[in-house]
């Protein structure tokens, strides 16, 4: 099989091209390297299967050419991260949309009908109460759309271009829902908590929690999510198909600390930090998130065989190993 993947040097996409090289597949990835990095990719690179291209995708020139190659296509390219959302909230949505939706037209143009998974968020419902956030309910946006929900903005756009581009021109598309997904090659500079949290610890500084620390998140290993990516491309439909991709266990970003804390068995306190003072503007977050599985474990056969006590334990000797 032929895969190509957008933003394929960033922390996902870098596991996609390392899990279906192991497959046999080849590998085509993209990245412009704004928050990808080439040391995600550097031990694929003298792979005979796998090749990389740096190019931001909303100016390659040989798209075309890529789509018309590949049998399966992975759009994972997007600004990403708390940081640079509320620092650029209009690249937010003008790089997020428009590079879907070129992505979505060369596939047109090209005659051919890849399989297309589109990297959505669980940002998309906004919002909601202490619920299991499932795929049919209504989603929540903000009136007047601070920079926060830019990214929420954004990707609910590529989710209606994909399911629109689907049933117009028989595209076969899913919309993977991406819930809090961690492991190794994250990077904590854009805001994400478990990456920041472990190297905080190892080292012996302040874990730095943002808010009051009582707002809950539901944690995925990457190589789970791969493999969820790669059984659910499998059902793409040109009816489209939206599906979350998680697990439903949350944990409380205070506790969070306390556990990396332990396991690290580091010396480490845990500092609280408001808002403003950690983005420089006011944030509104989201006090619960948590996704309803049922209809990804209707989809796949596949179930999480990492727990986060076993992501963290992996991240920590990682940093351990960096530090010395």
């Amino acid at each position: 099989m032929h895969v190509l993947i957008t933003g394929g040097a960033g922390f996902i996409g870098s596991h996609l091209a390392e899990y279906h090289l192991a497959l046999g597949d080849k590998v085509h990835v993209v990245d412009d390297l704004s928050t990808g990095q080439l040391s995600n990719i550097a031990p694929f690179l003298d792979d005979p299967h796998f090749r990389f291209t740096e190019q931001d995708i909303l100016t390659w020139c040989e798209l075309d050419h890529a789509v018309g190659w590949a049998d399966r296509i992975y759009h994972m390219a997007a600004v990403v991260g708390v940081f640079r959302v509320l620092a650029e909230p209009i690249k937010v949505l003008a790089t997020n949309i428009a590079a879907c939706e070129r992505l979505l037209r060369a596939v047109v143009h090209g005659g051919w009908r890849p399989q297309v998974v589109i990297a959505s968020s669980s940002e998309v419902y906004g919002p909601q109460g202490r619920v299991a956030l499932h795929e049919g309910m209504p989603l929540l946006i903000t009136p007047g759309a601070p920079p926060r929900w830019n990214y929420a903005i954004s990707k609910l756009a590529d989710e209606a271009l994909g399911i629109s581009y689907a049933r117009q021109h028989g595209i076969p598309v899913v919309i993977a829902r991406l819930f809090n997904t961690v492991g190794p090659r994250q990077t904590g500079r854009y805001g994400m908590v478990v990456p920041r949290f472990v190297r905080q610890a190892v080292r012996g500084e302040p874990l730095t929690v943002f808010g009051d620390g009582l707002q809950s998140r539901a944690f995925i290993d990457v190589r789970d999510t791969v493999r969820y990516l790669d059984q659910l491309a499998q059902h793409a439909s040109t009816e489209g198909v939206i599906c979350n991709v998680g697990r439903d266990d949350e944990i409380t970003i205070e506790n969070l600390a306390r556990k990396v804390i332990e396991r690290v068995g580091s010396t480490s306190t845990i500092l609280t930090m408001d808002y403003e003072a950690a983005y420089g503007q006011a944030y509104e977050d989201i006090p619960h998130r948590r996704p309803s599985v049922r209809k990804l474990h209707e989809l796949v056969e596949h179930r999480p065989t990492w727990t986060l006590d076993a992501t963290l334990d992996d991240l920590i000797a990682r940093v351990r190993a960096e530090e010395t």
